[in-house]
């Protein structure tokens, strides 16, 4: 299988296209809405509750963007859905939810968050979804283990791996040595077989996705572009971007 078409065809918006000034907070339901009506693609993170549900957040606690506090692990999917975002009425979908609201009309790219320590209930929701989900959809993950869980789960569903140059214990504390190991260089990709790569912009150009991009032929998208000189960078090497703080 290769990557489809459209994953590569217009902009995808980082997270929904927020403007926090204008009381649009990312992953939040009028983000989505102003994508669709942009003709963007929607780039959105998905955590795992209490309860085994797909929530659309890309924190893994309450308070930054959202009233409240706590772990979304810690919570139920109703308890969840009654959190509003800051200064706003609008209040946390899950997948489910945000499926429902998009109805095809842009392409979804799932992040699926992980705690790096092989627990696959995310995908196994996230599947459960999709299976009644008509629109163009991929699954991502900087957690090989999940990519390789959305290839057995969901195998022809476009799945791609999130990564940059190095993996630090601050930056990555979940993860084990071994595991920021495995990140390295894409060297897991013979066993996830990824169908497209998503790297950090700011390390581009970089061999390793240049290989995957070159040599194996797999689509490149890269995040996030804000800046002009960012832009600039990803329309050099990269095949589309994922954006925020403007509008292509």
């Amino acid at each position: 299988m290769r990557a489809p078409d459209w994953l590569t065809a217009r902009p995808v918006a980082h997270r929904g296209l927020h403007d926090r000034a204008r009381g649009v907070i990312e992953n939040m339901p009028g983000a989505a809405r102003a994508a669709i009506d942009g003709n963007f693609s929607i780039e959105c993170d998905i955590q795992l509750t209490a309860d085994g549900e797909a929530m659309v957040h890309h924190d893994a606690a309450l308070g930054r963007l959202t009233e409240g506090s706590g772990a979304l692990l810690g919570m139920t999917a109703s308890q969840l859905k009654a959190v509003k975002f800051k200064d706003t009425s609008e209040r946390m979908m899950s997948l489910a939810d945000l499926c429902a609201l998009v109805e095809g009309r842009a392409p979804l790219v799932i992040e699926v968050k992980s705690r790096f320590d092989g627990d696959r209930k995310l995908v196994a929701r996230m599947a459960e979804i999709l299976a009644s989900y008509s629109g163009p959809v991929a699954g991502m993950s900087f957690d090989p283990d999940q990519v390789l869980a959305l290839r057995e789960k969901m195998p022809e569903l476009a799945r791609g791996i999130v990564a940059e140059r190095s993996y630090d214990e601050a930056d990555w504390p979940e993860a084990t040595p071994a595991q920021r190991r495995g990140m390295l260089h894409l060297r897991h990709a013979f066993r996830t077989r990824p169908h497209f790569v998503a790297y950090w912009v700011d390390e581009l150009p970089a061999p390793a996705p240049w290989i995957a991009r070159n040599i194996f032929g797999l689509p490149l998208l890269t995040w996030t572009v804000r800046t002009p000189e960012q832009r600039e960078r990803a329309a050099r090497h990269a095949d589309q971007m994922i954006f925020e703080g403007f509008r292509p």
